[in-house]
């Protein structure tokens, strides 16, 4: 079983959205399901803070031992900070997927875009758990 937070929400392309102190900054990553089907995470291409991202946008990738994957943006926004430690340490996301393994935060156009992701228990269900 997948570890699945319920304080945060999810995408069914297993990202995940935490809230952050600033109800308009959130911290976007991949799910403890995504690190896992993905397998040993070698690399990951992040956008640079500044740069505007809109609802799916792809805005990097992440390179497995047996894929390379697209990361897609939950909510529109800007991002504010890039996980800088995921350079010279990947492997985080597979350690630490919800912590630190973070990926990038976001300051969101709107809020209320929280609203239509996954909760925990449709994330749940969309992986079959």
């Amino acid at each position: 079983m997948s570890e699945i937070p319920d304080d945060l929400f999810y995408t069914v392309e297993h990202e995940y959205v935490a809230r952050t102190g600033d109800p308009a900054v959130v911290r976007i990553g991949i799910t403890d399901y995504a690190q896992g089907e993905l397998g040993d995470v070698v690399f990951v291409n992040l956008p640079k803070p500044g740069d505007r991202l809109d609802v799916h946008q792809a805005f990097g990738t992440i390179e497995a031992v047996k894929a390379v994957s697209e990361l897609y943006s939950p909510v529109a926004g800007e991002v504010t900070e890039v996980n800088g430690t995921l350079e010279s340490d990947p492997a985080a996301v597979n350690r630490d997927p919800y912590g630190a393994g973070w990926m990038i935060s976001l300051r969101m156009d709107d809020a209320s875009a929280l609203g239509s992701l996954l909760t925990p228990g449709a994330y749940r269900t969309h992986i079959g758990e």
